[in-house]
């Protein structure tokens, strides 16, 4: 019988989703929060795409939209959380468990190369 290590059932499947893992990285990394169009850009998104990303993160609360108009050009605004931001170094820190415990010999190469 197996112990069933690399099953990873306890990483976070709402951010370990390609697209969704590039939104919350692009946001947790700009603090004060994104356009709708900035994030479409730097994630390399189609509007629709993004959109529906949002609604999935904004339902579990880990971002939260903000609509004005800046003139009269309609503005939409994303930031993450409190919750979101928390939700997310845990998941950095479920990753940077699996490379230091499960790949021991790669996480110690692949974390002395990033220093």
């Amino acid at each position: 019988m197996s112990d069933a290590r690399y099953a990873y059932q306890d990483i976070d499947p709402l951010l370990h989703a390609p697209a969704r893992l590039g939104i919350v990285t692009a946001l947790y990394a700009n603090g004060a929060g994104l356009t709708f169009v900035e994030l479409r850009e730097l994630c390399e998104l189609s509007d629709g795409n993004l959109s529906r990303h949002l609604q999935k993160l904004e339902a579990d609360k880990v971002v939260r939209t903000n609509k004005s108009f800046v003139g009269r050009v309609p503005q939409t605004t994303i930031k993450m959380t409190t919750t979101g931001r928390a939700r997310f170094e845990r998941y950095v820190e479920q990753i940077r468990s699996i490379i230091e415990h499960d790949l021991p010999a790669v996480g110690r190469t692949l974390l002395e190369d990033s220093l």
